[in-house]
């Protein structure tokens, strides 16, 4: 395999030796010019190759073009993935305009929030998706967003409605049977998306991302997981995600590769289509990879095109790994962390590496190979960790809050200025929240986030300690802590539990598996047990421990009355 993944990457080395002077839409066109016939977005209804896309993207920015929309202007998508969000966004870039793609799973209030707080200019959403209707959660929050009269939000010129059955009539009132020809307007260093955080902790922020961040970060994650041309990735993360925009869609731009989006997660027909479509790469976050696991035990699926599987952007059961190589075969399984601050994903595992490489670290700094395109030693981002209540630096090696410099910070909150401070450092770094240290083999392990860590007794507990300790026990199947107040010790932690199929495990047996293993102080105070399928997630899957937390709060009080 050393030899295979050396020869991937002295390819995608040789392919685009400039890219990273590029604006994202001339990127697409470079990639056009070596892809132009090869399929972009293969879904069961529809296919669009790499010259269609950019034709698309040049009619959607013509029409633009005559509605009025200026360069730096923000455009609104509440649009799940569909096919025609790829030259929409690619239309947006060519005008140097923003594109702030919006979580669908967004309540109408915080659907309203997200359009003020970006000021957009145009809006473009699906009339229904699910049991949604936007149309009518927009005219009730925002009225007169479709036509320029929304008085709480004033910097809202149109608002836009895009029907699948006819995927090119949303800008068809703007559109005078022209393709754009104008030269590209956006800068490699210009703002291209404004990517809302999930809100796991608090409200929504926006997140300011280059092209220049995320060119760089798609070379760099396709040079480091040593893609093979014409790779085709299958995924239901959503477009308005890091992991789906970029690991999926833009890195695959630079082998000529494809991707097949799912519109909703739906295990049996992402199993079925990976044979169908001859998918190559699996993505998903780990309550997916566990569903689609589990999927698999119940029916009979082709998997003998795939030959990578990628689950990260959350906490993931030491139990997964192994039965990911058991059930689908693969021989690259892939592990990662990143953050919306910083782009995308700057620590990855590399092909070939050993299983518990991939159960027990989140990999090495991401390499990017390319002179002019690394901040230091051919890696894309520089690391440190420093004492997360003082904000002393720590020396090399040291657990503690990780902070990152590099090409792949993003430019902060969007007029958040106060926010973007907390987290800005002298000398260009990022603090992350998260703790953790590098080991010596140059694998990083993280041990919590900052806002997750509790101190119980006067000591600092780490939720994800205990969460992979717990997910060890063979009935235990995903597991989270979190840090609840107690009048004796200040905080004490209290575990939520999903049991393996099953499983009759009670909270006695938790404690008693638990108390030989771990300080006093750390084991919980209260244990529930709850159902998969009713752990409060995002729209990216992860599950949101503020919702937990409220939770918990709400059966506590039930106690007390």
């Amino acid at each position: 395999m050393v030899e295979e993944v050396r020869s991937r990457r002295a390819a995608i080395a040789q392919r685009h030796p400039q890219w990273a002077e590029m604006s994202l839409d001339s990127y697409l066109e470079k990639a056009v010019a070596d892809f132009a016939d090869r399929p972009l977005v293969i879904t069961d209804d529809t296919s669009m190759t790499y010259s269609e896309v950019l034709g698309f993207s040049r009619q959607v920015a013509a029409a633009f073009e005559a509605f009025g929309l200026q360069s730096g202007e923000r455009v609104g998508m509440i649009m799940p993935n569909h096919p025609m969000i790829v030259p929409l966004l690619f239309a947006i870039w060519r005008l140097g305009a923003v594109a702030v793609p919006m979580n669908t799973l967004y309540r109408p209030e915080e659907l309203e929030f997200v359009v003020r707080e970006s000021d957009c200019a145009l809006l473009i959403t699906m009339e229904r998706f699910g049991s949604r209707n936007y149309v009518a959660d927009l005219d009730r929050h925002l009225p007169g967003w479709r036509t320029g009269e929304c008085a709480a939000a004033s910097g809202l010129r149109s608002g836009l409605i895009f029907d699948p059955a006819d995927p090119h009539a949303f800008y068809a009132p703007f559109y005078e049977g022209r393709q754009s020809t104008a030269p590209s307007l956006g800068k490699p260093s210009d703002p291209a998306v404004i990517m809302f955080t999930s809100g796991t902790t608090g409200s929504p922020k926006g997140v300011v991302q280059t092209h220049d961040n995320l060119l760089r970060a798609a070379y760099a994650g396709a040079l480091h997981q040593a893609f093979e041309d014409g790779r085709r990735a299958i995924f239901s993360l959503p477009l308005y995600h890091g992991f789906g925009l970029v690991v999926g869609l833009l890195s695959g731009l630079v082998v000529g590769g494809a991707i097949i989006p799912h519109l909703k997660f739906d295990p049996p027909a992402i199993l079925s289509a990976i044979g169908r479509h001859r998918a190559t790469f699996l993505m998903g976050v780990p309550t997916m990879t566990i569903a689609l696991m589990e999927q698999a035990e119940l029916g009979s699926y082709d998997f003998s095109s795939l030959t990578a599987i990628h689950s990260a952007a959350a906490p993931t059961p030491s139990w997964v790994w192994e039965k990911i190589q058991q059930t689908f075969g693969c021989d690259e399984i892939f592990t990662s962390y990143g953050q919306t601050e910083t782009t995308a994903t700057i620590v990855c595992t590399q092909p070939g590496d050993p299983i518990d490489i991939v159960s027990t670290t989140q990999g090495c700094i991401v390499e990017a190979g390319v002179a002019g395109i690394a901040a230091e030693g051919g890696r894309i981002a520089e690391f440190k960790t420093i004492d997360p209540e003082t904000g002393a630096d720590l020396p090399p090696g040291s657990a503690g809050e990780l902070c990152t410099r590099g090409p792949m910070n993003s430019l902060g909150y969007f007029r958040r200025p106060e926010e973007t401070a907390k987290i800005m450092l002298p000398g260009g770094w990022i603090r992350m929240g998260d703790l953790g240290q590098f080991r010596p083999d140059g694998n990083l392990f993280l041990t919590g986030r900052t806002k997750e860590v509790y101190k119980s007794r006067g000591e600092l507990v780490s939720p994800k300690e205990l969460e992979q300790l717990l997910t060890t026990h063979p009935d235990i199947l995903q597991a989270f802590l979190i840090g609840m107040p107690d009048d004796r010790w200040g905080e004490c932690g209290c575990a939520w539990i999903v049991r393996a199929d099953g499983a009759r495990i009670e909270a006695e047996d938790v404690m008693r598996f638990l108390g030989p293993r771990v300080a006093r102080y750390k084991l919980p105070r209260d244990i529930w047990f709850i159902e998969a399928s009713d752990l409060p997630t995002t729209g990216t899957g992860k599950v949101q421990k503020n919702r937990l937390k409220a939770m918990a709060e709400t059966l506590l009080a039930g106690e007390q009355a």
